[in-house]
């Protein structure tokens, strides 16, 4: 995980680095434990006296930072000295029944379930964020006319308002993700030594949907300390999701090359400045995008890797998860925070947008030529000498309507033809079904 005070703002939100931090954990373990005395306390599992106890000394108890790091650099996990310090503090017989019959694992992975849910509490209002800045960006270039580019060539003319909807169609899909998952995801651990929940005896399962609902958590069906495909699926969610704004901030990259300068990342020049060459002005936001998702992907990898694990208990994965999953949720909300500045600080040159445009030379119409033509012969013929008129214009120059007028003679509105804007088929309806899309998702 960054700890660069230099690069680490590049890649890091504050609020998630907060919500991951190590008081933020050891407070979300302490309130796991004390929803567990208070869930077992209910059905006497343990004294309801004791249970009141360890709750008030839970929110009393000032941990050692130091000494808990230093033992558990022995131990390997944070909870044997968390527990030693509980009952230093709290040295009455009650401390006998703090974390009764619980696994560290049991607490550790329902305190990441709470810090999950929290992350997603701030990850969530980005993405809505981001989506209404592009719906802006959206509905306000819905005739912004510019070149649609495959393989990096000009192909057929779209709008920027159409890009935009594009950018605004997998957030869409993200979110729907998100709202099928978390019931998968939002789910206490509690099995005990070896997820049979024996230490609790015949009130395993009801103690599981007290201590859930304690912390409004759900319940699964059986202990999930081996079973880590709810968090794999998260961790693709977050790397999904970062794949989308870093599709977006590839594309800005490419619009703002010096050849083609149809946007820019906004119009404050002191931004992305180059330490020589003063003319620049570097999609620097853009790129830190495309690095956080790029470090995504390869961080999903080890979740994967960790999800494999042996028969009860693992013997590493879990440690891989340590190290992977907070910095994930980190990189996509610093992308996320990235993303919603350019959505709302993107400058775009149309009359740039409309230069380009011209200076195909009409090529961008070649469908639309030969589609016309085949009113009046086959298409075979037709591709044929739109074809060959592509190669005259190509190497001699023109336009590619005036040279297949002089090549058939055909009757067609040869000027209707030669306005790249007449051919843009259902791009404003595609908008139109983004908009009211995005309209339904943020009701």
């Amino acid at each position: 995980m960054l700890t660069s005070n230099i690069y680490s703002p590049l890649f890091s939100d504050p609020e998630i680095a907060d919500i991951f931090s190590d008081e933020e954990f050891v407070r979300r373990m302490l309130e796991v434990e004390a929803a567990l005395a208070r869930a077992q306390g209910r059905l006497g599992i343990i004294p309801i006296e004791a249970a009141d106890q360890i709750t008030a000394s839970i929110e009393t108890i000032q941990v050692d930072m130091g000494r808990l790091a230093a033992e558990t650099q022995k131990s390997g996990i944070p909870t044997l000295d968390l527990i030693k310090q509980f009952r230093e503090h709290h040295d009455g017989e009650a401390a006998e029944f703090f974390h009764w019959g619980a696994t560290t694992q049991d607490i550790l992975d329902t305190a990441l379930v709470l810090q999950m849910r929290a992350a997603l509490e701030v990850i969530d209002p980005a993405v809505v964020r981001l989506l209404k800045g592009l719906a802006v960006l959206a509905d306000r270039h819905r005739s912004t006319l510019m070149s649609g580019r495959t393989h990096s060539q000009q192909a057929v003319p779209i709008t920027f308002g159409l890009k935009a909807a594009g950018w605004m169609e997998p957030l869409l899909r993200n979110r729907r993700r998100l709202e099928e998952i978390r019931p998968r995801l939002l789910v206490v651990q509690l099995g005990g030594a070896a997820g049979t929940l024996a230490g609790f005896g015949e009130d395993g399962l009801a103690l599981q949907r007290e201590f859930a609902a304690e912390l409004d958590l759900d319940t699964a069906r059986m202990p999930w300390h081996t079973q880590r495909d709810g968090l794999v699926e998260l961790a693709n969610w977050l790397a999904l999701l970062t794949d989308g704004l870093a599709k977006m901030s590839q594309d800005i990259i490419l619009m703002a090359q010096s050849e083609i300068a149809e946007v820019k990342e906004s119009s404050d020049r002191s931004r992305g400045g180059s330490s020589t060459m003063p003319q620049k002005s570097n999609p620097i936001v853009s790129e830190l995008v495309i690095a956080a998702a790029r470090t995504n992907i390869s961080l999903l990898t080890s979740m994967h890797h960790a999800s494999i694990q042996e028969h009860e208990r693992a013997t590493h994965g879990w440690q891989v998860e340590w190290l992977n999953f907070p910095q994930m949720f980190n990189l996509t909300a610093a992308a996320l925070k990235k993303a919603v500045y350019l959505s709302e600080n993107l400058y775009i040159d149309e009359r740039r947008m409309r230069q380009n445009v011209k200076a195909s030379k009409g090529l961008m119409l070649a469908e639309a030529i030969t589609l016309a033509l085949t009113q009046s012969m086959k298409r075979t013929e037709a591709k044929r000498i739109v074809e060959e008129a592509c190669r005259v214009v190509l190497e001699d120059g023109g336009n590619l309507v005036d040279v297949v007028r002089g090549e058939t003679t055909a009757d067609l509105d040869w000027e209707s033809l030669r306005d790249e804007s007449a051919y843009l088929g259902s791009a404003d309806a595609l908008i139109n079904q983004v908009l009211r899309q995005v309209e339904n998702s943020l009701r």
